[in-house]
């Protein structure tokens, strides 16, 4: 079996931007929270000492990986390039999503698209096209996304009352009838 250590780094990078709390940590590797919190201390120190391109960080409760300050100037260079590139069917289907919808969570999205949508929402944060609102009031206070006005400009709107009308899709009892018609 991994150690410790190596189980707590792969979470870690599992649970991506929603991070994990002591708390988490010490029941998912059963261990005390004392001794989740020491072990998060030495990786937090090995990363730290490494030459490692990412870190660990804690906010508030919550500790995640995040890159380090000297990528920060590689990574704006290669978002500005990206932000070039067309939005693949995929990142237009999470941003309608979020537009028609927001404020809302991640996992309302991945209800929506039965996919998983952590990435996807990373790409359109960089894009400067998403952004995170607030917290939900909701159990585990979920992050809550938005659009920002860099989609309002990108999309040429002038405020969301812009965006086309959803088709209105109603429950019709006689969709039954229909189906046994043609057969």
């Amino acid at each position: 079996m991994p150690d410790l250590s190596a189980l707590l780094e792969g979470l870690l990078f599992l649970v991506g931007e929603e991070g994990l709390a002591l708390t988490q940590i010490a029941q998912l590797l059963d261990i005390t929270v004392i001794e989740a919190q020491q072990l998060l201390e030495d990786l937090i120190a090995s990363y730290q000492q490494g030459s490692h391109g990412v870190e660990i960080v804690g906010y508030g409760d919550r500790y995640k990986f995040v890159s380090k300050a000297f990528i920060h100037p590689l990574a704006q260079k290669l978002f500005d390039l990206d932000r070039q590139r067309a939005l693949s069917h995929s990142a237009l289907e999470t941003l309608a999503i979020i537009a028609y919808k927001q404020p809302i969570t991640r996992a309302e999205i991945e209800e929506i698209r039965g996919v998983s949508c952590d990435v996807m929402l990373r790409k359109l944060m960089a894009r400067g096209l998403v952004e995170e609102r607030t917290r939900s009031k909701a159990a585990g206070r979920p992050i809550l996304y938005g659009v920002t006005e860099e989609f309002l400009d990108v999309f040429k709107l002038a405020s969301l009352t812009d965006l086309p009308q959803l088709p209105d899709y109603h429950d019709n009892s006689d969709n039954e009838d229909l189906y046994e018609r043609s057969l």
